[in-house]
């Protein structure tokens, strides 16, 4: 088995198929986010890559984009408590399992009157935030306008899926296919 990493030629060597097989799931639920990406490829670096993933989110229809941020999951919620999340979220919201009743109907009820309010689920780059962290974001953010929180909602995909565009590239291709098979 190769323990090579991902590199940003492999990228631009990748067929279309190959190319949204191996980054369509960075984005939750959404391949036509890589396959918008691929038609305007090579990129020079990985950051160059990430902006047109982003570019394809920020150009489309504002339906598609209420659509893609409604297949994000909730913080918590019933993907995570089903186990039907996509391996990359498990990962990134590991912590949140291990709320206490108190904390988790907190959090459950804020997730309904936000998804009440704006029309999609809270999404928050969980990495790097303290759950009273996230508690308090998700309070403040509960407020704002819709057209404000979608685009913090956006900005805060752009942090995830940076991570996890990190990851792929800084994993041997015998974890990459692991973290793909649990997507």
């Amino acid at each position: 088995m190769t323990t090579s990493t991902l590199t940003i030629s492999a990228v631009a060597d990748m067929d279309r198929d190959a190319f949204i097989d191996t980054l369509g799931d960075l984005f939750e639920h959404a391949p036509w986010v890589a396959e918008a990406a691929w038609a305007v490829r090579p990129f020079a670096t990985e950051d160059a890559l990430h902006r047109a993933m982003l570019e394809a989110v920020r150009a489309a229809p504002l339906p598609r984009q209420i659509a893609f941020l409604r297949g994000h999951p909730e913080l918590a919620g019933k993907e995570a408590q089903a186990g039907t999340m996509t391996g990359h979220s498990t990962f990134e919201q590991r912590g949140l399992d291990s709320l206490s009743p108190a904390e988790f109907a907190e959090l459950r009820s804020l997730n309904a009157a936000y998804a009440q309010r704006h029309g999609f689920p809270f999404i928050i780059s969980v990495l790097g935030h303290t759950r009273a962290g996230i508690f308090d974001a998700l309070r403040m953010r509960l407020h704002r306008d819709t057209d404000t929180e979608r685009e913090e909602a956006l900005r805060q995909i752009g942090l995830i899926t940076r991570r996890r565009l990190a990851a792929l590239f800084r994993a041997p291709e015998s974890d990459r296919s692991t973290l793909q098979a649990t997507t």
